[in-house]
């Protein structure tokens, strides 16, 4: 009885569709073009080795029926013509703008999905090396990368067709803000941050000349700028105005006060950036948010206003999160911080800190955060996987939770944690499966999909509950997922 309701509600949904291509129109919601699948609710699946010939392929599943093939059976499962990227790792979904970015760590492939056409939309950015962490703004118009090996931090002026390799040593960590006017790079076991900048023809001119003169050095606060001969982007430390020493009239470079920076989060607004301090999980003192203006530090030159606090004042501006900070996400007014924190006995235990930015600015402190929750531990320093999704929901995904303080005394755990916004309660999803790498919030469905262990699973945003995932199963390892038809932009697991 199941399976013939079924087969009507998708014959029903094909004759809706078949009706808007009769009058005219070949979209379903906001504009969007109706895929040549004709669903209207997939979920896209970054796969590594499905196969012995290949190391990667995208597939995507129907997340209202929760099959891969279609309804009739006639096409065992649906995927994205024209990838040849190996193990793709990470989907960078962009519904809004109808694609996705996948990066493949087998070949350093940055490309492209048309979620319209449901095929491979080119590369992005060729990089030639590997990165470490790569994003790119959701107004495609620059393309950030660390490469951690050959200790590069690569940017790309997509509109201006130029490719920057700036030498970063130790850099591991890139963020950049929606829209593409701040840019970030963070090195690992520092203390230190920095931001790129492009330059006008006259600063051009006058760097390269100030570089030959002054034995191959750049001036304060620059540590880089490429090509040398006459630069087009630089790389700056992000440093306070107070870091000329007047007693000796020399430069100092004294850094802002971060501990440990590996992320930047954005307000709503974009005027502030909320700087990450991983603290002791990565190798430092304590965690905390440092909050920053963010027009000093915008990419194109000339557009600065103001400077970056002082290091006297930057102390004011850092706010503790005694349960650590690695990764963060912002939803309206209110901002929600996952870390791991070191107990006693040498080992992370997994917490997530709830702060309140209705009062935040630049200039002003945050607010005292609230106290640490306990939610599922992970590997200290690793971005995890946050995505908000139906029921007043949030879901964090770890690694290595099996690692942990509550594996090792003997306490239930789990790689996979919901916790409702709402009554501040929190599920812990058990048993352990193995690494949660992706999430993605099918929303207004009531359910997530999720890579886990190198599959893909399904829960109800109700009650956390399992929901049968025989149908989405996939051969080869799972590894990230992404809601293709998502109505905004923000549904993205925060990498």
């Amino acid at each position: 009885m199941k399976k013939r309701s079924l087969v009507i509600s998708a014959l029903a949904a094909m004759v809706t569709a078949g009706i808007l291509a009769g009058c005219g129109n070949n979209y379903y919601f906001a504009g969007r073009v109706l895929p040549p699948s004709g669903i209207a609710n997939r979920v896209l699946i970054a796969i590594q080795n499905p196969t012995p010939a290949s190391r990667g392929a995208l597939q995507f599943v129907d997340a209202y029926y929760d099959i891969r093939q279609n309804y009739r059976d006639t096409i065992p499962y649906f995927s994205i013509s024209g990838y040849s990227g190996a193990l793709p790792v990470t989907i960078q979904n962009l519904p809004e703008e109808q694609i996705g970015a996948v990066y493949g760590s087998g070949d350093g492939s940055f490309a492209a999905v048309n979620y319209a056409k449901e095929s491979s939309g080119g590369s992005i950015a060729s990089l030639g090396t590997l990165s470490r962490s790569i994003f790119v703004s959701r107004n495609q118009l620059y393309v950030i990368a660390a490469d951690s090996q050959a200790h590069i931090l690569t940017v790309v002026d997509r509109t201006a067709g130029r490719t920057y390799s700036l030498g970063l040593p130790g850099v591991y960590r890139v963020t950049v803000n929606p829209g593409g006017s701040v840019m970030m790079a963070f090195v690992q076991n520092s203390n230190y941050a920095y931001y790129p900048r492009k330059l006008q023809s006259s600063e051009s001119a006058y760097l390269a000349g100030y570089y030959t003169s002054h034995n191959n050095t750049w001036p304060q606060p620059f540590v880089d700028c490429e090509p040398q001969n006459l630069p087009g982007m630089c790389l700056a430390q992000m440093q306070s105005p107070d870091h000329l020493n007047s007693n000796i009239n020399a430069y100092y470079g004294a850094p802002l006060s971060f501990d440990r920076p590996v992320k930047a989060m954005w307000s709503s607004d974009g005027s502030t950036a909320y700087i990450l301090n991983c603290g002791a999980e990565c190798g430092g003192t304590a965690s905390s948010i440092t909050v920053l203006p963010t027009a000093p530090l915008n990419v194109q030159s000339g557009q600065q206003s103001g400077q970056l606090p002082t290091t006297a004042a930057l102390s004011t501006l850092t706010t503790a999160i005694p349960g650590g900070a690695s990764n963060a996400l912002i939803n309206s007014e209110t901002m929600y911080v996952m870390g791991q924190e070191l107990m006693p006995d040498g080992l992370f235990a997994g917490n997530l800190t709830v702060v309140d930015l209705t009062n935040s600015a630049p200039g002003l402190p945050l607010p005292t955060p609230g106290a640490p929750i306990p939610v599922s531990d992970g590997a200290p320093g690793q971005r995890t996987r946050m995505i908000l999704a139906d029921d007043n929901t949030l879901w964090l995904g770890t690694i290595r939770c099996s690692q942990g303080e509550r594996a090792a005394t003997g306490q239930p755990f789990g790689c996979l944690t919901m916790f409702n916004t709402s009554t501040n309660t929190v599920t812990m999803i058990e048993p352990y499966i193995g690494d949660a790498t992706g999430i993605a919030a099918v929303t207004g469905l009531h359910k997530i999909y999720t890579a886990e262990g190198g599959q893909v699973y399904i829960y109800s945003t109700v009650d956390g509950s399992s929901i049968d995932n025989q149908f989405v199963t996939v051969t080869g390892t799972a590894y990230d997922v992404a809601y293709m038809d998502a109505i905004t932009d923000s549904d993205n697991t925060v990498y």
